[in-house]
C-alpha cells in the first residue's frame, strides 16, 4: 500500500468512503454538519482506499454534563480504522491529526467518551495523554448505522477522557 495521507473528507470522497468504511447515512450527515460548521470530519487514506476516520464535533455536546463541565470543548467521536489495518498505527494517527487540528484552531484540550467495555481504545486514549474526568460515567446514546441505511439508537455508559492540546 501507498503511503497515508490524513486529510478533511469533502463530499466527492463519500463513494470511497462508503467503499471501504460503509456507514453511507453516517457519513453523508457528517458530511452535512461539516458544511454547517458543526464539526470536521478527518479520514486516513492508503492509496485511495479510506482506511480510518474521526468525527471532531464542534457543536455543544449532546449531553447536559458535557455542556456543564466542558462548554465549548471540541470532542472526538467515531475514532475507526478498518479491520484489516488496525494495530497499525492509523489510530494514533487520526488522534495526532484531530489534535493538531484542534490546537491549530485554537482550542485548549479536546474530549471524548469511550464504553466501559472498549478496554483497547481506552489503552489507547492514556497513552495519547486522556485522563478520565473527576464527573463520573455518562449515560449516551451510541448510534449504530446498518448497511441497509437504518439507524438503531443504543444506551451506553462512558468514560469520559480529556486531553489538554499544545
Amino acid at each position: 500500500m501507498g503511503a497515508r495521507d490524513i486529510r478533511q473528507a469533502v463530499h466527492d470522497d463519500l463513494p470511497a468512503m462508503i467503499g471501504s468504511l460503509g456507514q453511507g447515512a453516517y457519513f453523508a450527515d457528517r458530511l452535512a454538519r461539516q458544511d454547517t460548521g458543526h464539526g470536521l470530519l478527518l479520514v486516513a487514506w492508503e492509496s485511495a482506499v479510506a482506511v480510518g476516520d474521526v468525527y471532531v464535533w464542534l457543536a455543544p455536546a449532546e449531553e447536559p454534563e458535557l455542556r456543564t463541565h466542558l462548554p465549548g470543548v471540541a470532542l472526538l467521536t467515531h475514532l475507526e480504522v478498518v479491520p484489516w489495518r488496525r494495530n497499525r498505527g492509523i489510530g494514533t494517527e487520526l488522534l495526532w491529526a484531530a489534535e493538531e487540528r484542534l490546537l491549530g484552531d485554537g482550542h485548549e484540550q479536546v474530549a471524548l467518551g469511550v464504553g466501559l467495555d472498549n478496554l483497547d481504545a481506552q489503552r489507547l486514549y492514556e497513552r495519547r495523554g486522556y485522563a478520565e474526568w473527576p464527573h463520573g460515567e455518562v449515560a449516551t446514546t451510541k448510534v449504530v448505522y446498518h448497511p441497509d441505511g437504518r439507524r438503531e439508537l443504543r444506551p451506553e455508559v462512558c468514560r469520559i477522557l480529556v486531553r489538554k492540546l499544545g
